[in-house]
């Protein structure tokens, strides 16, 4: 700047108009040349340093809009119709504000909620509506709208994946080109689920949709329905929306039920009491659909496995096992079968009916006894006379080994002085129970070894002890 224009401030201020003048010519047409005294008038301040403003990075699909709050509106029926028209316009304009979740995902988090459940709403509206035309829509409705459709499924918010739920449900019903390309990509997020990233928030409302799709299905099932029940849905056993997927399933064809069971009782929860309630509740939901020809091959690991269930002592767990004894379609199958099933469960019913602290588990094993009893009365005589039997042994086999004992207590007393360890010259290093001068053990920690200890070292020999203890008394090395 020139000192005679500095000494004026009129001037100054005339020529910084100048400048501007010229830069909006120069922006709007690119072809005005900026003269050389608008540089030279140009003043930057060197000092100061430019600091760039952080700028808000909009998603590449839209711009959000500057104007993010919605206002309420009245319903249209609660409005004079002269005024409909208006609010009609007014709803439509707020459908029109676009909200950026991905670099702002909190900002009017409120407004934003309030708008996606107005258009999932609209949206299965026009979907419902009975002036909808599917040849008409497809053209907008496609494959990649599904497919971003199956991606909002992994959203936190349980409203909206309910919403998406039915909408889902309701184009795989009207568009039925689309219906394979549906199950397809719902694979694919199953097999990325128990493959890749074992996290997805949608999986029970997936599981949901294709429990409806399933009962579609029409017989006889395609051998791939039944490959996707054995490798993609099984995996999902812990989700309780399993049981109506698997129940649908074996509704239409029985013959994959042995594999079904087979797997439930192969991941059986031995320490989650909650879980085995709910593995429970989904075997009877099967119990209910089962075919007899099918009960047979797998009723022996089940009931095996109920009667784990009843000496739980977690009351839940056997109060939900004895349930089963209150369902006809079960008992008219154990009925059949009670040659199989009652020595199974009767050593747990008859054990827990004595022994089990919760009075109500009590009531259940009699109800559940007392049907075994109007069902077969031999042979649940014989069942009892085996169960005292094979208590009567048991008590001997004690007495015995307790006999034992003794006698090798009262050896030990008699010669006190032969019960010593001693170090032998062994490549290993190991000692053993022979005679010596170290420290005399303790009964408990005898053991012999009958290719090392003999009557001449002074130590018991294994002739001397009784048959029935050789596998407990057998010598095994002491470090």
């Amino acid at each position: 700047e020139s000192p005679k224009a500095g000494k004026s401030g009129k001037s100054s201020k005339e020529g910084q108009d100048t400048v501007e003048s010229e830069q909006i010519s120069f922006r709007k047409n690119s072809l005005v040349a900026v003269p050389s005294t608008v540089s030279a008038k140009i003043k930057v301040p060197v000092s100061q340093p430019i600091v760039k403003k952080d700028k808000q990075q909009n998603s590449s699909r839209f711009s959000a809009s500057n104007n993010r709050e919605l206002q309420k509106l009245p319903s249209l029926k609660d409005v004079p119709p002269a005024d409909q028209k208006k609010f009609f316009i007014q709803k439509l304009c707020q459908c029109c504000v676009l909200f950026d979740f991905v670099s702002d995902p909190l900002s009017e988090l409120k407004s934003r909620l309030a708008s996606s459940t107005l258009i999932y709403e609209f949206f299965l509206r026009f979907l419902e509506s009975a002036d909808f035309q599917s040849n008409i829509a497809k053209k907008y409705i496609d494959q990649k709208f599904v497919l971003q459709l199956l991606k909002l499924f992994d959203s936190e918010d349980p409203q909206e994946r309910d919403f998406l739920k039915t909408t889902l449900h309701r184009i795989y019903g009207k568009f039925l080109g689309l219906r394979a390309y549906i199950r397809k990509q719902i694979n694919n997020i199953f097999y990325r689920f128990i493959y890749e990233t074992e996290h997805h928030n949608g999986i029970a409302e997936l599981l949901e949709i294709l429990g409806s799709i399933i009962n579609g299905f029409a017989l006889p099932l395609k051998e791939e329905h039944k490959i996707f029940l054995l490798k993609v849905l099984l995996p999902f056993i812990y989700h309780p929306q399993l049981a109506y997927c698997g129940v649908q399933f074996l509704e239409k064809d029985s013959t994959p039920t042995e594999p079904v069971v087979m797997a439930l009782l192969k991941c059986w929860p031995k320490t989650h009491s909650p879980k085995e309630v709910m593995f429970l509740n989904k075997l009877e939901a099967i119990l209910d659909v089962i075919e007899p020809s099918e009960f047979v091959k797998t009723m022996e690991p089940l009931f095996r496995q109920l009667a784990k269930c009843v000496s739980s002592p977690h009351f839940q767990v056997a109060e939900r096992a004895l349930y089963y004894w209150n369902n006809e379609y079960v008992m008219s199958l154990i009925s059949d079968n009670a040659a199989k099933i009652l020595p199974i469960m009767f050593p747990s019913l008859y054990h827990n009916s004595k022994t089990h602290w919760n009075k109500i588990i009590h009531g259940l094993i009699y109800n559940a006894l007392k049907l075994f009893i109007e069902m077969k009365q031999k042979l649940f005589d014989d069942c009892t006379q085996q169960s005292k039997a094979e208590k009567l042994k048991e008590k001997l086999k004690m007495e015995v080994q307790e006999e034992a004992w003794v006698k090798i207590e009262n050896l030990a007393k008699a010669n006190p002085q032969v019960l010593k360890t001693r170090s032998h010259p062994a490549s290993d290093g190991e000692n053993h129970l022979c005679a010596g001068n170290s420290q005399v053990l303790p009964p408990q920690q005898w053991q012999l070894h009958p290719s090392r200890c003999s009557q001449q070292d002074g130590v018991l020999a294994p002739s001397s002890i009784p048959p029935s203890l050789t596998p407990q008394l057998t010598c095994q090395e002491v470090p």
